[in-house]
């Protein structure tokens, strides 16, 4: 397998530790939980951890997910990355898609205990399967990578889709090199394009965003000005699902 580096511009890479607290619930929200948030944003974190404790010890999936960020961050405790698992799958085995998606990044990068891509692939899917883009777009990653699994492009694109048709920009860099090299999809340089162009116009200023253009401009050179024309009015007229 050609690797990603070498392919066009090589493929965003897999994305990083998403560590926004959860601020509210499905379901009513416990005494002291709202409390534990309001200080949490004060930067008392201490205040935070005492009001969440209880609470995570209880079963609240919320509190354990950010009693697991706090450990993972060192904020009001001393950094563990092992204490952090714990709490994060507490909070995952009940459902909560965010801290299923963090823990299999743990997995992945062998934090807290030994690297398990067996591990770090069941709850990306968890997560993933739930809608969850940071999870999807990770999980098209393992499947292009072939870690902890058969290497597979197509799967890689399925997952990436899901991902990318929610706005995920990384996923819709990744879908615009698939269907530029013709990997998983059919070769489509006006859907290369599309997607190079919305993962442009919505990556943070900086590399990923400039690759993206770049990529969206070498394309370009391979279209007609009527196709250029199209495949813009695709990619003003998308909407995320």
């Amino acid at each position: 397998m050609t690797t990603p580096k070498a392919r066009f511009a090589g493929l965003a890479l897999i994305a990083a530790l998403c560590v926004g607290f959860t601020l509210g619930l499905t379901a009513p929200a416990w005494a002291g939980f709202d409390e534990g948030v309001a200080a949490y944003n004060r930067g008392d974190f201490a205040t935070a951890i005492r009001e969440w404790r209880p609470l995570a010890e209880q079963g609240h999936a919320s509190a354990q997910f950010n009693l697991g960020l706090m450990y993972g961050e060192g904020e009001g405790v001393h950094q563990d990355d092992a204490e952090a698992v714990k709490w994060y799958r507490k909070a995952a085995a009940q459902g909560l898609a965010e801290a299923q998606f963090n823990l299999g990044l743990m997995y992945y990068n062998g934090q807290g205990g030994p690297q398990d891509y067996a591990q770090a692939l069941q709850w990306y899917r968890k997560a993933a399967e739930q809608g969850y883009a940071n999870a999807q777009h990770n999980l098209g990653f393992m499947y292009y990578n072939g870690e902890g699994v058969p290497q597979d492009d197509a799967e890689a694109v399925e997952w990436w889709r899901k991902a990318a048709e929610q706005g995920y920009a990384k996923a819709q860099f990744n879908l615009g090199v698939m269907y530029n090299n013709g990997a998983g999809v059919p070769q489509d340089d006006a859907q290369a394009h599309m997607w190079f162009n919305l993962a442009a116009s919505r990556l943070p200023t900086g590399e990923d965003r400039d690759r993206a253009a770049k990529n969206r401009d070498i394309v370009a050179e391979r279209l007609t000005p009527a196709q250029i024309s199209e495949a813009q009015k695709l990619a003003r007229e998308w909407r995320p699902k």
